[in-house]
């Protein structure tokens, strides 16, 4: 769309050809079936409004849209973020962020555009944490060194890392916390 004000028909042809991609989106984030038709149509009233062009449809659909699956979830849903449980010594959390964020067998429009934004919204993160944290976090998560290497390399007892790494990751938890239930809690 490059003028500003979209017409009618142009609108119906990004409903025809964006609306069961984005009625997917949203059916894995909402349970309810007329809460989801709800969210599509406050999408399309969103792109019916606009009044700037739109250079990127495919991307400018998929943020209003993940947008308006965050104002629904933050009006009916007040739960806390699951628990930590610990497997085999990896938590569920780090995980979960991993496996998002470096599977690359599903390369969708949809899943590019939000992997991105989870790199995005980690490594702001990731800047918010004490440097000591960060640099723990960084070296164990994203380059999968272990403590007593680090240890080994730094000089810093591995007890010193591990719970440096404890910190880290709460801290991380609190600040990814509507990030991780907006997407990666499927």
């Amino acid at each position: 769309m490059t003028n500003n004000e979209p017409s009618k028909n142009k609108i119906s042809d990004v409903f025809k050809r964006y609306q069961a991609q984005l009625k997917g989106y949203i059916n894995k984030r909402v349970a309810s079936k007329e809460d989801g038709e709800d969210i599509l149509q406050n999408v399309f009233y969103q792109l019916l409004k606009t009044e700037n062009p739109i250079d990127e449809m495919t991307a400018w659909l998929y943020a209003v849209t993940r947008n308006q699956i965050i104002d629904w979830k933050r009006k009916r849903k007040n739960e806390e973020m699951p628990s930590i449980t610990v497997d085999d010594g990896n938590e569920l959390f780090l995980s979960e962020i991993s496996n998002f964020l470096f599977d690359d067998s599903d390369s969708s429009p949809e899943d590019v555009y939000l992997r991105s934004l989870v790199w995005n919204e980690l490594e702001v993160a990731l800047a918010e944490l004490p440097q000591e944290q960060r640099e723990v976090f960084e070296l164990t998560e994203l380059k999968g060194l272990p403590f007593k290497e680090i240890s080994e390399s730094t000089g810093i007892p591995v007890n010193t890392l591990i719970s440096r790494k404890r910190y880290a990751v709460l801290r991380l938890r609190l600040r990814l916390k509507s990030l991780y239930e907006d997407i990666l809690d499927t």
